[in-house]
């Protein structure tokens, strides 16, 4: 399972981490991951391209991301993020785990 853990502050999301596998197919094979990785790094692209300077951190299956200080219109990338991995949690069923941790 993808376990897609936000960040909030203040009402306003501030990043994200992302890790683990969907287990939905063998790995180099699973749309999930796909579908996660390449909305993952769309995301961090945009808050890069419209200056919020993302924080990310890569590691062995994770990857982080945060930002220093938080924006109206960054915080609604980050929703458009959690969204679509809804919409994937929907029509993939327990492939994704979502939670938000004030910070």
């Amino acid at each position: 399972m993808i376990h897609a853990e936000f960040y909030k502050s203040r009402g306003l999301l501030t990043g994200f981490s992302f890790s683990g596998h969907s287990g939905y197919a063998e790995s180099g094979r699973d749309i999930v991951c796909s579908a996660v990785s390449s909305a993952v790094q769309l995301t961090i692209n945009m808050l890069d391209e419209f200056g919020f300077s993302p924080d990310v951190s890569v590691g062995d299956n994770v990857i982080k991301c945060t930002l220093k200080k938080s924006f109206e219109d960054s915080s609604r990338m980050l929703n458009v993020l959690k969204t679509h991995f809804e919409s994937i949690l929907e029509e993939f069923p327990k492939t994704i785990k979502i939670t938000i941790s004030e910070v």
